[in-house]
């Protein structure tokens, strides 16, 4: 079931009632969150801090957009008895987003490669100016550069390689250009690859273009209980700017939806050529490919499990496995929005994390905005010059979430109270 955008910004009074009031003496860092539950910061990195990891004896490892002032990409973190983390080492001279742990390896990515580190006993990296390189040569563009990834229970490490481009056009995001036939960008782009996790030096011919037809994917993470890939695909821009005649400035600022997609090999999510219209709740052939807001798009694209609002900008999901928060939260999924830039002249929108209840595997009713107050205030918010912005989502080894802030580089602990 689909809570739509309408809702979710002109009902505060109903939200309001969901969570416990603000009180910015109380520890909860200013956030609006359910009763019961608590948030801290533990520590503030100074840098823009996007995925992490959290080990199951509590060390902390972040990814950085970009290197830091001391060069490094990577942040490792400490946490003492207080729950607050100092930082202790970094390493790694490369910008990008995904990092993830298993198996032994922490697993990190630039913009055109995967790298992974040995790490001993206790998390720690053994040799961390010796990475191992597992893929390089990754298509890279100007826009969705950064290379998200996970790893199943088989083995195999799924990369995010998003389309640089909006909606494929002859010219990107130029008014009134068509897109162009059959999208070439989508041989090395606009999918996810699947490569061996423990082979080096893959390229693409070593990898699997394992789906298809998604514009760029931030968040993403492997269901447990249904062994399966899941993805939050960022939905593509500006209906209205590149065709004004068909689209009004409310209907750009609420479509095309953000989209979860549970992804099986071959799927195909139909990006460029379809978007999908959570308002109509059907995949819509896009302007660029002679849609007129109604004709329906191919039946052998997928459909999303969960779709949300437009222009929120999913970056990190989380199945969340623990046993801290309520049962009604266990394998339910936390998403980290980001937040929007490009609903103008409408208020932009986002800047929460919000958690979306799973029953035997699937989404299971509406979803409900969990951490909000990261921008500040409401008029933060509408503007979208905002304090701070979700990015990762990592577990801790006691059921804690931790949420890094890439504007500012806060790292939240959210815990509950039992």
């Amino acid at each position: 079931m689909i809570l739509t955008a309408t809702l979710l910004l002109v009902a505060p009074a109903i939200r309001s009632a969901f969570y416990q009031a603000i009180n910015i003496d109380n520890d909860n860092a200013g956030l609006k969150i359910p009763a019961g539950f608590n948030v801290t910061i533990i520590a503030e990195t100074g840098a823009r801090p996007r995925h992490l990891v959290v080990t199951p004896n509590g060390l902390i490892y972040i990814k950085l957009a970009r290197p830091n002032k001391e060069g490094k990409a990577i942040l490792v973190l400490k946490q003492a008895a207080d729950g607050k983390a100092t930082i202790i080492s970094g390493f790694g001279n490369y910008g990008g987003t995904g990092i993830y742990l298993k198996n032994g390896y922490l697993y990190a990515s630039s913009n055109q490669e995967v790298f992974r580190y040995k790490v001993n006993a206790n998390y720690e990296v053994i040799n961390p100016n010796e990475p191992e390189k597992i893929i390089t040569g990754l298509k890279m563009g100007r826009q969705h550069e950064t290379k998200s990834i996970v790893l199943d229970n088989a083995g195999n490490i799924y990369v995010n390689i998003g389309a640089y481009s909006n909606s494929c056009q002859e010219k990107d995001r130029e008014k009134g250009s068509m897109g162009i036939k059959g999208c070439p960008i989508l041989d090395s782009a606009g999918g996810i690859w699947m490569f061996k996790a423990d082979k080096p030096n893959q390229t693409y011919k070593d990898g699997v273009r394992y789906t298809t037809g998604l514009r760029n994917v931030v968040g993403l993470d492997w269901n447990q209980q249904l062994n399966q890939l899941f993805v939050m695909q960022h939905g593509r821009d500006q209906l209205h700017d590149i065709f004004p005649d068909m689209y009004t400035t409310k209907e750009s600022a609420l479509l095309p939806a953000e989209c979860m997609y549970a992804l099986k090999k071959g799927d195909n999510a139909g990006w460029p050529f379809i978007y999908y219209d959570q308002l109509q709740h059907k995949k819509i052939v896009a302007p660029e490919y002679g849609g007129d807001k109604k004709k329906e798009g191919d039946k052998s694209i997928i459909d999303p499990v969960v779709a949300f609002p437009g222009h929120l900008a999913p970056n990190g999901l989380l199945f969340y496995t623990g046993n801290q928060f309520p049962e009604r939260y266990k394998n339910g999924a936390f998403i980290a929005f980001h937040g929007s830039w490009n609903r103008a002249p409408e208020p932009q929108a986002g800047f929460y994390v919000v958690f979306q209840p799973f029953k035997n595997g699937k989404p299971d009713g509406q979803w409900e905005v969990f951490a909000d107050g990261f921008s500040g205030s409401p008029e933060k918010t509408a503007s979208g010059r905002v304090d701070h912005k979700p990015c990762g989502l990592a577990q801790g080894p006691d059921g804690s979430l931790y949420v890094t802030d890439d504007t500012k580089g806060a790292l939240y602990r959210i815990s509950y109270k039992k």
